[in-house]
């Protein structure tokens, strides 16, 4: 084996600095890469406008509304996707700026509770009065079977009277 001269310590010296520069140039690129966020797909953006109703339109979700109004509130939903922010921020930026008429679930504050009280609470009330309702008309047709019982026999018609009596001779 050959001794190490200078020349040569220079050169693997040199060779060792350029592929340790070529792998931290690699690797930067590579962390740079990864860092870009991608850009919102439609179905993130659909995502989103189905929570959020059409400003133009009455009762037309915004990922279905064909009109101009709707396509650019998509073009800001992609945009505010894109500069990282959450559904909830951008849904918050629409209440804030268009009213909470625009979202299809109104929140529950003040009198919007009562959207999601009343209606199993009509329910069960209604159920409630079939229930008495019911029990009631069944205490009733006990209540007429059992006079129908009681009842003292009807004076029989002269007619039946005597065709009995001739049925009664023939046996």
């Amino acid at each position: 084996m050959k001794p190490f001269t200078a020349s040569r310590i220079t050169y693997y010296v040199s060779r060792f600095t350029f592929y340790v520069f070529l792998l931290l140039l690699i690797f930067a690129a590579a962390k740079t890469a990864l860092a870009q966020q991608p850009t919102p797909s439609d179905d993130d953006v659909n995502a989103i406008a189905r929570q959020l109703y059409c400003p133009v339109c009455e009762n037309t979700p915004l990922d279905v509304c064909p009109t101009q109004a709707c396509a650019q509130w998509r073009d800001l939903i992609r945009q505010m996707l894109a500069e990282g922010k959450s559904a909830d921020e951008i849904e918050q930026y629409f209440v804030e700026n268009y009213g909470a008429r625009v979202l299809s679930e109104p929140p529950r504050t003040g009198l919007n509770w009562l959207v999601y009280i009343l209606p199993p609470v009509a329910f069960l009330a209604g159920a409630y009065i079939l229930y008495r309702a019911f029990r009631s008309w069944r205490a009733l047709d006990k209540q007429a079977a059992a006079q129908e019982g009681s009842a003292p026999p009807l004076p029989a018609d002269e007619y039946v009277a005597r065709l009995e009596e001739e049925l009664r001779k023939r046996k």
